[in-house]
């Protein structure tokens, strides 16, 4: 099936230009080009339309959880008909197995999976495996180790009803997916035997199939409804994919023998280096993980033997989602700027790791090779890629050479803001009288410093003056910033202080300044990419203004100046020429894309992840009760609820 883009919208501004330049190069073998678009000029329409020209699969690769679920709910409105998926790390919680030899230390892996993202994962791989209209939405889990491709495949069942399938066959190959037998309540990755039905919910799909048989024989197949069992439709023919990524195509006694070579290697070198209990540990360690696999094919942490399970030889890349990919797949990079340095450093964070363990007789040496990509074997792995940001980094700019295009347009006609820039003499009472100003004019002030102890005075400062202050920093966790972000916006208070103010992603139209105080202080914070995406939060609103506090003009605030001024003026003419009136952004999607948590049936405020995976627990086991008890219409409001919750969930971790 081909890629069918739905939008009332035409493009407009830069985006014809962009749409056709990108198209052009991605079809002359163009490697690496780079989509330099402001905030707000629609670079997520842009890549909709390139995509949908092309007609190629589509890997979307962000820094962070949040922005992909922000951009995986834009592409679903663009692309319905079509596959498109979400890949991100599926841990609610996650602590990595890890030992600290100074205090003699053990720290088991302990972490929580989110069930919906699981599910959303599994979806991405069939999808891909299945189809060619497909984009995946991910965050820097793709370049983790996933399980190999090859044995995901293989070890499907395609089953058609003309040919049929033998019953006891049927659940031995259901078994071999890792597909659980539970014949009370069906759920993902399980499956119910009643008599002469077999009800396979797979891991990857909100509903089930049923297989009926006569006897041995397979006479139809059904797809139902996950709870109440009802018929939805006939089917004559399906594949069910594995429960787990996790599979191997190997002989399992071939996999026990080259674990058990590695095994006595490691036991003797131990005992040379006269290590006993690291030998003991690491043997009693090994044998049970084998014993586990043997008995019910998994053990705790497999994963660390993913280098057998794929057949791969010592220190070559893992299998990951790269892999599931057909070999002219698009690759867009969001906030490049950001995530191309996080596909750099994941390696060797892993490595320093797994290194302690192993010197310690936790893990054996093959589990190095279960790991994130390097950089460079990531880069080996794709083919074409846009990196698409407002300030790209060296490493974007020097790999895409002149291959630029800029998309400074936006729709609203807002432009850039006005950039002022004020000595910080008197720079605390300075802003006290322009805040007021915009609190007189019914907008809102963001402020940043530079540090926790001048934000926290300037917050006690300006409400002894009776303002509405509110200060955000790095201890607040996700669902209070984004409560916090809400209240901004609907006018519970006027300022909002901070460090490091969500530079990236944090769109507040109501937002009329934005005040940088110690803006010459040369660093991080006030790098010209940094000024330049801190400027870019006053650029929701016409009367955008962005005062810069300095005594000094430092490089930066020269080049980012100069480039915001450039843009603007860019703007200006534009407008200009097309008759354009800027107006102001509407968002009245802040609650439902920050996963603002006002189920009207339930008003209930959660003030933490763990209260909403409580509630989640809570709500599950009522749903199985009310299963149970054939009340289907309560199961299934309470199922909507649940997955309500877990969609919050998955926009906030």
């Amino acid at each position: 099936m081909d890629f069918k883009l739905h939008s009332k919208f035409k493009p407009t501004g830069d985006q014809p230009k962009a749409i056709k330049f990108l198209c052009e190069n991605l079809k002359n073998g163009i490697y690496e080009q780079i989509l330099l678009g402001v905030t707000g000029s629609g670079k997520t329409f842009t890549i909709a339309n390139v995509i949908e020209k092309l007609n190629r699969p589509a890997l979307i690769l962000a820094p962070n959880k949040t922005l992909a679920a922000q951009l995986y709910n834009e592409y679903k409105k663009f692309f319905p008909e079509n596959a498109v998926e979400y890949f991100v790390s599926y841990y609610d919680y996650y602590q990595p197995e890890a030992y600290i030899p100074s205090t003699d230390t053990y720290i088991e892996k302990d972490s929580s999976i989110n069930d919906e993202i699981d599910k959303l994962r599994h979806a991405a791989t069939a999808a891909l495996l299945n189809r060619r209209d497909v984009i995946i939405v991910a965050s820097v889990s793709a370049i983790y180790g996933l399980g190999s491709k090859k044995a995901y495949k293989e070890n499907s069942i395609p089953i058609d009803v003309s040919v049929g399938i033998k019953r006891s066959d049927f659940i031995k190959r259901l078994i071999d997916l890792r597909y659980e037998r539970n014949n009370v309540v069906l759920e993902r990755g399980k499956f119910k035997v009643k008599g002469e039905v077999i009800d396979v919910l797979p891991p990857y799909q909100e509903t089930a199939y049923r297989f009926t048989f006569f006897d041995e024989d397979l006479e139809s197949i059904s797809e139902i409804n996950a709870i109440s069992c009802k018929k939805i439709k006939s089917v004559k023919r399906i594949t069910i994919m594995p429960a787990t990524h996790y599979l191997s195509v190997l002989d399992k006694e071939d996999i026990f023998n080259e674990i058990k070579d590695e095994l006595k290697d490691r036991v003797n070198f131990f005992e040379k280096e006269n290590k006993i209990l690291e030998a003991q540990r690491i043997k009693q360690r090994t044998e049970y993980d084998m014993e586990m696999i043997k008995e019910i094919g998994y053990c705790k942490g497999i994963e660390n033997y993913s280098r057998y399970l794929s057949g791969k030889n010592q220190g070559e890349a893992p299998d990951t989602l790269l892999e599931y990919f057909p070999k002219d797949f698009l690759l867009f990079i969001d906030e490049s700027h950001i995530t191309v340095p996080q596909i750099g450093g994941m390696y060797n964070g892993d490595h320093a790791r797994k290194q302690v363990l192993i010197e310690n007789g936790f893990r054996l040496p093959s589990a190095f090779d279960n790991r994130p990509l390097k950089k460079e074997e990531f880069f080996d792995r794709i083919g074409q890629v846009v990196y698409v940001s407002a300030t790209p980094s060296d490493y974007e700019l020097s790999h895409a050479k002149n291959e630029i295009v800029e998309q400074l347009i936006r729709p609203t006609g807002i432009t850039e803001p006005k950039i002022i820039i004020k000595k910080t003499k008197n720079q605390v009472d300075d802003l006290l009288d322009e805040i007021q100003y915009e609190i007189k004019n019914k907008r809102r002030v963001l402020v940043t410093t530079l540090t926790k102890k001048m934000a926290e005075e300037l917050t006690s400062y300006y409400l002894e003056y009776g303002l509405k202050v509110k200060y955000m920093h790095s201890e607040i966790d996700t669902i209070k910033r984004v409560e916090i972000i809400k209240g901004l916006r609907k006018k519970e208070f006027d300022v909002l202080i901070g460090i490091n103010l969500l530079r990236e992603g944090l769109d507040i139209p109501e937002v009329g300044l934005v005040a940088i105080l110690e803006a010459d202080k040369e660093g991080f914070l006030r790098s010209r990419r940094s000024l330049i995406q801190t400027m870019g939060r006053a650029a929701r609103n016409v009367d955008g203004r962005c005062i810069l506090y300095a005594d000094i003009m430092t490089d930066s605030i020269k080049e980012s100046v100069k480039e915001v001024e450039r843009r603007r003026k860019y703007q200006e003419e534009y407008n200009t020429k097309n008759g354009i009136i800027p107006k102001n952004t509407i968002n009245s999607e802040i609650d439902s894309l920050n996963g603002i948590i006002e189920q009207e049936d339930t008003k209930q405020e959660f003030n933490s992840i763990e209260e909403i995976n409580s509630r989640i627990k809570k709500l599950e086991v009522r749903m199985k009760e009310f299963s149970k008890d054939l009340d289907f219409e309560n199961a299934i409001k309470v199922r909507d609820e649940i997955k309500y919750l877990k969609n919050v969930l998955m926009e906030l971790m």
